[in-house]
């Protein structure tokens, strides 16, 4: 049932059989509902990786890339010319899309934070409609709370959006961009999404749209930008950006060699957990378990592709592969009785209870142990050895809430839809991940958040929310033949007497509010600091690249395929 995620802890522990103290092992001759998962595509592709011999060379020209760049954002941000202010606007968004704005964060939000101050009740006179629509998205998503009042002056007398604005269709481009970071009861967004949705493909379709800017607007009407990830939006964008005539030569030479030294250390890690892999020889011991190491691995990169973040990657890719153990052993394999003796350890987690398992369940019982010992050891050197409790208490609750479906499949219940979000915001694992992937990293975590993940709060239920609607629109029909609890979209039809039609129709309204919500927690102030957010705001961006039109991770397609070829295969080149 779980993607790859609070219930209310009331319901989900009602809902569970009490703690058994004799923990005894079941049959091994008991029915199974299985299904065979095809084996990896990837084969052995990945196991082995040579550095390029021109890596050396292309992490120089980095290094001295990085300095020109960091010298002019930082003499157009001191200057006092609001023009300078606009290509400096123009400058962070091209930074951003070319996947090397991760060199300069602290330049661009000290550059936001002094355009917010100094403009944000002059930027409504600029009657450039492309000026304005940037200027709105990049403080927006960089949490400043910009109203979008703004964009009054491009409605006529009746408060609609001025038909005059066909004639501009970057302007366009920009504000259907722009209309993305809306939060509830932004109408005017609303409006603003619909009117240039519905212009700019009619401006695709004209023989006379210059190509590039055809290119541009569907690919955006495809995905827009706060929907794609960072790591693939550089590679699509490299290729966009050298074909405008503006583009600056230095820039693409720094995306390039930047790309492709990032892609190395990627594909050195992913060696390394390949073999770790191989050698667990889970996919004979464990046959049941789908063998997705390189699509977990691409989730990861979804969350963080930058290279400090290598050993929270590290840490995060193994706990990800268990899910997916976890996962499948709930789904697939285990019966219902096997399934409350291994949350009942779980609970415990001691290694005393390991004998008392089934026998396949060992492996995933001991994986899991071991996991977090390792953890554990290396954060203990650092004094944070109190993030591993927290992961833990994380754990004990998913493995609950997984047996409440499973208890929900056994006895043929038909939850209400509010019951069912409330247990599937834990079992889409998004909590668990989220919470995971803080452990290792920098001194801005503290103790408060992890309480705070753990909480699930609003925007981690609306990405873990929208991670589990998703999936069940592409999955929930493959799922209900192979007997399996109900998704989303049964619930809701039985619910409500909805058509299949009508319940999609349904549920992707409520993946677009869940996404009014994490902009709207994103904005200033936050209940974290800000950085924190954006492993939320990726994971939802990842189920809209895994999860938009199949089931992208157990069966990579050629888009599927594209992707990870070109993060991990396939170097940059301009």
């Amino acid at each position: 049932m779980s993607t790859f995620p609070a219930s209310s802890a009331s319901l989900s522990l009602s809902l569970l059989p009490p703690v058994v103290d004799d923990i005894s092992s079941t049959k091994q001759d008991a029915i199974r509902n299985t299904v065979n998962a095809n084996p990896s595509i990837w084969g052995d592709q990945f196991l082995t990786h040579d550095e390029p011999e021109d890596l050396v060379m292309e992490k120089q020209v980095v290094e001295e890339l990085k300095e020109e760049v960091r010298k002019k954002l930082m003499i157009k941000a001191s200057s006092n010319e609001s023009m300078q202010h606009r290509k400096l606007i123009q400058l962070i968004d091209v930074l951003q899309r070319l996947g090397i704005a991760y060199h300069f964060e602290e330049e661009i939000e000290e550059a936001l934070q002094h355009i917010y101050v100094t403009y944000s009740e002059k930027w409504s006179d600029d009657n450039n409609l492309q000026n304005i629509s940037l200027w709105f998205r990049l403080l927006r998503q960089q949490g400043f709370n910009i109203s979008s009042g703004i964009f009054k002056n491009h409605m006529d007398n009746k408060g609609h959006f001025s038909e005059s604005l066909c004639d501009d269709a970057e302007g366009m481009l920009a504000l259907y961009e722009a209309s993305y970071m809306r939060v509830e009861g932004e109408e005017l967004l609303d409006d603003a999404l619909e009117f240039t949705k519905t212009h700019l493909a009619i401006i695709a379709m004209d023989p006379s749209c210059e190509p590039l800017l055809r290119i541009k607007i569907q690919q955006a009407l495809k995905q827009p930008l706060r929907k794609r990830l960072p790591r693939l939006e550089a590679v699509r964008y490299i290729s966009i950006y050298r074909q405008e005539a503006s583009h600056n030569e230095v820039l693409l030479k720094f995306a390039k060699s930047d790309f492709n030294v990032v892609q190395s250390m990627h594909k050195k890690e992913l060696s390394q957990i390949c073999k770790w892999w191989k050698d667990l020889d889970l996919k004979n011991k464990l046959p049941h378990v789908r063998d997705r190491l390189v699509e977990v691995y691409f989730w990861i990169l979804g969350i963080y592709f930058e290279p400090r973040h290598s050993r929270t990657r590290m840490f995060l890719l193994k706990t990800c592969i268990w899910l997916v153990v976890l996962d499948d052993t709930f789904d697939n394999y285990g019966t219902h009785e096997e399934l409350k003796i291994f949350t009942n350890a779980v609970q415990r987690w001691s290694i005393s209870c390991l004998d008392m398992l089934p026998e396949y369940m060992k492996q995933i019982y001991q994986q899991l142990l071991n996991l977090h010992q390792e953890m554990e050891e290396s954060l203990e050197k650092e004094g944070k050895a109190y993030q591993i409790n927290y992961v833990k208490e994380m754990a004990k609750e998913l493995t609950r809430n997984f047996l409440v479906e499973a208890k929900w499949l056994k006895e043929e219940y038909m939850p209400t839809l509010e019951e069912y979000m409330s247990v599937s915001v834990v079992t889409s694992t998004y909590g668990f991940v989220i919470a995971r992937s803080y452990v290792g990293m920098n001194d801005m975590i503290t103790e408060d958040t992890f309480k705070w993940v753990a909480t699930y709060p609003p925007i981690v239920k609306a990405s873990a929310l929208i991670c589990r609607f998703m999936n069940d629109i592409v999955t929930h029909k493959a799922e209900q033949e192979r007997g399996h609890c109900a998704s989303s979209i049964e619930c809701y039809q039985m619910e409500t007497g909805a058509t299949e039609k009508e319940a999609y129709e349904f549920i992707l309204k409520k993946v677009e509010d869940k996404w009014k919500v994490i902009n709207r927690e994103s904005l200033r102030p936050t209940q974290i600091p800000f950085p924190l957010l954006m492993p939320v705001i990726n994971l939802a961006r990842v189920c809209d690249v895994l999860y938009k039109n199949n089931d992208g991770f157990t069966h990579s397609g050629k888009e599927m395929i594209s992707h990870i070829e070109s993060l991990l295969v396939q170097p940059a080149v301009i």
